[in-house]
C-alpha cells in the first residue's frame, strides 16, 4: 500500500509499505479520508519524534478486514476511528483525565512503524484495545466521510467548552479563526453563548461571522478593547478561547476577560516560550487559567450527536482536497494560507 512516511525533519517519502497483518482482535480499515490537524504539521516539521512513522488520526474509512475475535464489525462498514482510547481504570481516569493515562498516550492506531496514527496511508489497523472500548464509531449512511472525519477534532474542541465551562448567555473571546477557531466560534454559538473572533486576516473575520459570531475584529484593531467593552456592557468577555499560539493573543485574552472570568489555551505553544505575567493580576481579578489538550472519551458520544446530526455544519470549514501523494504540498498550505484556506483533508 502507499503511505507517507515521516523520514524526519521535514522529510515526507510517499512510499510502498506493507499492509499491516492484523492480530485475532485488531481491525483494518482503509482511509477514504484523513483531516489534516495543526498537531500533525507540528510532528512533521519539529524533531519532536524518531522517524519513521506514519501520522494522521482524523480518520474515516471502510473497515476491509476483521481478527476472528473481533465481535460486532463487519467487513464493509463505514467508521469514523479514534487514534486514542484511555485505559479508565487509572488514577488519571477516575477523575476524567483522560488524555494523560498512560495506555491513551500508548497505544495507538498504525498503518506500520512505531504506532502514531496512521491515518497518512491507504489503511490504518486498529488494535483490540481501541476496538473493543469504543474507538470504531458506525458512519450513519447520511453522513459522508469527510463529516465523519471531524468528530475527533470535535470532541477535543468540545472538551475545551466544557472545561471553561461554558453556558447560554455569555459572550466568549476566540483568538484566531482558522479551522479550530471556526469551530469554536460554532460550538459557543450552539451552547447559548455569544462569540467574538479575532484573526489577522480579514477573508477569516468574515468567515468567523458566516459561521455564527457575534462579531469579528482584526487582531490589531488598537480599538478591540472599546469594541469588545461595548458588546459586553463594559465588563469584558467571561471566557477567553486560545486558538493559536501567540504571546500577543494571551495577553489579548488577558485585557478583554472579565473579573472572575477564565482564560484556556488550547493552542499548543512553542516549548521555548515563556510569557512573563504579574500573578497578582489574576490574584486580584481572579482570572483562571485553564489547559485543554486532546478529547475526553466522556465526550465521545456528545461528539458523535453532534456531527451526525449536523448540529454544526462541519462541511463549511473544509477549504481544500489533496491526494496522499501531495501531502507536503497541502502541509505548506497550512502554514501559509490563502485567503480561503481554512481545513484541510487528505484522500490516500
Amino acid at each position: 500500500m502507499k503511505a507517507q512516511v515521516f523520514r524526519g525533519v521535514n522529510q515526507l517519502s510517499y512510499e510502498d509499505i506493507p499492509v499491516p497483518t492484523l492480530l485475532a482482535d485488531e481491525v483494518l480499515v482503509q482511509v477514504q479520508v484523513v483531516g489534516l490537524c495543526q498537531s500533525d504539521i507540528k510532528k512533521i516539521r519539529y524533531p519532536l519524534y524518531e522517524p519513521p512513522r506514519i501520522f494522521g488520526h482524523e480518520t474515516a474509512g471502510t473497515i476491509t478486514s476483521v481478527g476472528s475475535e473481533v465481535i460486532g464489525w463487519q467487513v464493509g462498514q463505514r467508521v469514523a476511528v479514534m487514534h486514542h482510547i484511555p485505559c479508565m481504570r487509572c488514577a488519571y481516569c477516575l477523575n476524567d483525565n483522560f488524555s494523560m493515562c498512560d495506555t491513551y498516550k500508548n497505544i495507538c492506531t498504525t498503518a506500520g512503524f512505531a504506532p502514531s496514527g496512521g491515518g497518512f496511508a491507504e489503511y490504518v489497523k486498529v488494535p483490540g484495545h481501541i476496538v473493543r472500548n469504543g474507538g470504531l464509531i458506525p458512519i450513519p449512511e447520511h453522513i459522508s466521510f469527510e463529516e465523519a472525519s471531524f468528530v475527533e477534532p470535535t470532541n477535543c474542541c468540545l472538551k475545551a467548552v466544557k472545561k471553561a465551562q461554558i453556558a447560554p448567555g455569555q459572550t466568549v473571546l476566540i483568538t484566531g479563526a482558522g479551522p479550530i477557531g471556526l469551530m469554536f466560534v460554532m460550538l459557543v454559538k450552539s451552547f447559548g453563548a455569544k462569540a467574538i473572533a479575532t484573526d489577522l486576516l480579514p477573508s477569516r473575520i468574515e468567515k468567523a461571522l458566516s459561521v455564527g459570531a457575534e462579531a469579528a475584529f482584526d487582531a490589531r484593531d488598537t480599538n478591540l478593547k472599546a469594541k469588545i467593552n461595548a458588546i459586553t456592557d463594559g465588563v469584558g468577555v467571561d471566557v477567553a478561547l486560545i486558538a493559536v499560539p501567540s504571546e500577543k493573543a494571551f495577553f489579548q485574552a488577558l485585557d478583554n476577560t472579565r473579573k472572575g472570568g477564565k482564560i484556556l489555551f488550547f493552542a499548543e505553544f512553542p516549548d521555548e516560550m515563556e510569557i512573563p505575567i504579574n500573578p497578582n493580576i489574576l490574584y486580584r481579578r481572579e482570572i483562571d487559567l485553564i489547559g485543554s489538550y486532546s478529547s475526553s472519551y466522556r465526550l465521545q458520544s456528545l461528539a458523535v450527536d453532534v456531527v451526525f446530526n449536523r448540529r454544526i455544519d462541519v462541511k463549511a470549514l473544509i477549504s481544500d482536497h489533496y491526494p496522499l501523494q501531495d501531502l507536503s504540498t497541502a502541509v505548506e498550505r497550512a502554514i501559509a494560507p490563502t485567503a480561503e484556506t481554512y481545513k484541510i483533508l487528505i484522500y490516500p
